[in-house]
């Protein structure tokens, strides 16, 4: 029944366009929706995890842990994910990364949301100024390997020799690389890498050698999403450049696709040339159709259409800059966290009922109008009754000729108008004697008086005497 009274169209919309939420439970950094979207996780600045309920926007958990500000949060099976201080929710471990303190300020991790048992918890420490470490943390001491962050170079064929200044230019080049962000794919076979010179690699993450590199942009690779399919990647980098990428598909690599026919095609480049906004966080719809971001001391939210790759709806939130953005897994609906205020912001559509919909004599009103209800307006009769009560009203007859006056009528002057009495059949008149003919087609009414009995006994002497004068008058005339 609720369906009938949403308008067709608003459920047709695919985006939302509305602010309609905020909550608040402590200073947010990071949001995650789990799998069905049905609650919605926040890491806060002190470690704390806030379970979010979406049908009552209540706090339906408290997780606590974390020594630290908790960066990155995301559901893979029944762990929730990693934050800042390298250690689950659950206390699966503690890991070690075995560099100075102040290269340990943020650590990055990635986690594959599909991946199978034996991957499902392995997860990718990016560190500042240093390697990424691939930690394994299935067996009770966890096993850290260093991942690479040059890229792959093409390797010289046909005997070609190598210029020994070139490749020590090259070498230069590569030990400055270092690796800002990374995801792994959809199965969890291979890791998708973001560097600080903009190259994209990909790194299996059996043997963690990287098999394909790409040179993307000129700038910092900031953030890497994958679409709910697995086959799109979303880069967001320094440049102020928002770019869709089209990955192949990994998961054939040895049986229908080589590692030297990897290719990556950039699909759309997603800016604002007027006023050159960077870009605070990306993320994809659920459907994989939109883009959306938020802005770098903006309040506003940014969403794109792939299809076309055209701005559709800019989003206009609270008086904060926003941070992380997510989108819900199945509704038109986005969520952000304020870096001022750390509340949480709720866009979705705000549907009008139709009420019309429930009977065909209900009429829709736009403001409230009394109403007056008769005291047997809603009695229930007997079947009998209201159909003898229908045959007396077909029995009786309407009165088209009584003019009934209109309360509200007034003159210009504030007088109301006066009506003059008609008489449409004058012969027909129950007061027929009150009439009087005095020409062809010329009525009168009798004179006051005329005809009546005196109250003193002299009315009929007048009345005699008033008849033989007359008599005398026409027999004269004659």
């Amino acid at each position: 029944m609720n369906l009938s009274l949403v308008d067709p169209f608003v459920l047709a919309q695919e985006y939302p366009d509305t602010l309609t939420e905020k909550l608040s439970s402590g200073h947010a950094t990071c949001l995650s929706f789990n799998n069905k979207g049905d609650y919605l996780a926040s890491g806060r600045v002190d470690g704390t995890v806030v379970i979010f309920d979406i049908e009552t926007n209540g706090v339906a958990r408290k997780l606590q842990g974390h020594t630290r500000q908790i960066q990155s949060l995301r559901q893979v099976h029944k762990y929730t994910g990693m934050s800042q201080a390298n250690s689950d929710p659950a206390g699966l471990a503690t890991v070690d990364t075995s560099s100075p303190p102040h290269k340990t300020g943020n650590v990055f991790y990635g986690i594959s949301k599909m991946a199978h048992e034996s991957v499902h918890l392995l997860f990718v420490a990016s560190l500042f100024e240093d390697q990424p470490v691939l930690v394994d943390v299935s067996s009770p001491k966890p096993i850290k390997r260093i991942l690479p962050s040059a890229p792959l170079r093409p390797q010289p064929t046909n005997g070609e020799e190598v210029d020994p200044a070139v490749a020590a230019k090259q070498a230069a080049q590569d030990a400055k690389h270092s690796t800002c962000v990374t995801i792994f794919t959809a199965f969890g076979n291979h890791i998708i890498a973001g560097t600080s010179k903009g190259w994209i690699n990909i790194i299996e993450t059996q043997t963690c050698t990287t098999i394909h590199s790409m040179r993307l942009c000129n700038g910092v690779v900031i953030l890497l999403r994958l679409a709910s399919n697995g086959r799109d990647l979303l880069v967001n980098s320094s440049d102020r450049v928002i770019r869709t990428v089209l990955m192949p598909d990994l998961s054939q690599l040895g049986i229908d696709l080589e590692a030297s026919a990897i290719k990556l095609h950039v699909e759309h480049k997603f800016q604002d040339v007027v006023n050159r906004l960077s870009w605070n966080h990306v993320t994809f719809s659920s459907t994989g159709e939109f883009v959306t971001a938020t802005t770098f001391m903006n309040p506003d939210i940014y969403v794109w259409e792939r299809s076309h790759g055209s701005l559709v709806k800019i989003l206009e939130g609270p008086r904060e800059e926003l941070g992380v953005v997510e989108w819900h897994p199945s509704r038109p609906m986005v969520v952000a966290c304020g870096l001022e205020t750390g509340c949480i912001y709720t866009w979705s559509i705000v549907s009008p009922q139709k009420w019309s919909a429930l009977a065909p004599d209900f009429g829709e009103v736009e403001e409230n109008v009394e109403y007056m209800e008769a005291e047997d307006e809603f009695d229930v009769h007997p079947a009998e009754q209201v159909h003898q009560r229908r045959l007396d009203q077909e029995d009786e007859e309407p009165d088209v000729v009584t003019i009934d006056s209109v309360k509200g009528d007034v003159e210009a002057d504030g007088v109301e108008p006066f009506n003059v009495p008609i008489l449409l059949d004058v012969e027909d008149s129950d007061s027929g004697e009150d009439v009087i003919a005095v020409g062809p087609g010329t009525m009168r009414r009798r004179t006051p008086g005329a005809g009546r009995e005196g109250v003193n006994g002299t009315a009929n002497g007048d009345v005699e005497k008033e008849g033989a004068s007359g008599r005398a008058a026409r027999s004269r005339r004659r």
